[in-house]
């Protein structure tokens, strides 16, 4: 199956019932704010750790009720986030969302040695993307989190995604390895490593997926512009994930997408136990409650 748009993908979400998000020092006002159409929607219930006078403040001055949330009054940043990691790790929530508290800090929580969520698996950025005039949700990875990962990571980056994608009911995936041409040449080492994990994916290293690369952004999503270069692809255009192959990439073509297309998008971080939504000071509410959306919907896998 495919998702038409983050309505689809939320839709799916919803039937699975409200999830338990812990978000680390939520007193943040755009992150409440998505917490609150989450709310509405139907979609989480949430544990809110950090101060609690604040949060309640912030809460009272956008209207979110906090009926059905748990807070937990925690003044330090470091601790509210140990705590909010706890409360996945007993049970007690489904993924962790971070609010108002450093990136490096919030991730020390995260992949702490004792009762932290390491799997093992490098931590990786999904990003979805909605853009008017086509017809699925696109998706890209990663663009948010490896700078410039080597071969290795690069499949491990592609399998966290595809994990991701299987788990949400995605049967079979069409992947790109991003470059800037077709033709493999050991000075451009990104087509090196796309050929490669195309050859993988040929050997059968990546089930229920195609992997093809290397290729350019116009032969990923255009039939029309392969068969004008003259290249014979399964995938013919019908592209499901870009795997890029450095985050100025990646961080280029997302706000490309959104900047110039209009493009709707939110991500969630992967490779730990479950997800994390991780967004960014310059996503707005609507794209953090997608986000949301994006990790509750794991919970089906």
């Amino acid at each position: 199956m495919r998702f038409s748009g983050f309505e689809s993908l939320l839709d799916r979400a919803k039937s699975l019932g409200r999830a338990k998000v812990a978000v680390a020092v939520a007193a943040d006002k755009e992150v409440l704010e998505a917490i609150k159409i989450a709310e509405k929607e139907g979609l989480i219930t949430p544990i809110l750790v950090g101060d609690g006078e604040q949060i309640k403040r912030l809460a009272h001055d956008i209207g979110l009720s906090l009926e059905r949330a748990e807070l937990i009054d925690e003044s330090l940043p470091d601790v509210a986030a140990h705590k909010a990691v706890d409360a996945v790790v007993n049970g007690e929530a489904h993924f962790l969302m971070k609010g108002q508290i450093n990136s490096s800090d919030f991730l020390r929580a995260v992949l702490r040695p004792v009762r932290g969520l390491r799997t093992g698996r490098l931590l990786s950025h999904f990003a979805a993307f909605q853009v008017p005039g086509f017809s699925r949700l696109l998706f890209v990875t990663d663009g948010g989190m490896n700078i410039a990962p080597n071969l290795t990571q690069k499949k491990e980056i592609l399998d966290n995604g595809l994990l991701y994608l299987k788990g949400i009911g995605m049967d079979s995936v069409n992947v790109i390895a991003l470059a800037a041409n077709e033709v493999a040449n050991t000075k451009m080492p990104a087509t090196m490593d796309a050929l490669a994990l195309a050859e993988m994916s040929q050997a059968g290293e990546f089930p229920g997926a195609i992997v093809e690369g290397p290729l350019a952004l116009d032969g990923a999503v255009s039939a029309a512009a392969l068969k004008h270069k003259g290249i014979t692809s399964q995938i013919n255009g019908d592209v499901d994930l870009f795997l890029v192959p450095t985050i100025e990439v990646g961080n280029v073509l997302g706000k490309s997408l959104v900047y110039f297309a209009g493009a709707t998008m939110a991500g969630i971080v992967l490779g730990a136990q479950v997800p994390i939504v991780m967004t960014s000071r310059n996503d707005t509410p609507r794209s953090k409650f997608m986000a949301l959306s994006m990790a509750a919907l794991s919970r089906g896998s």
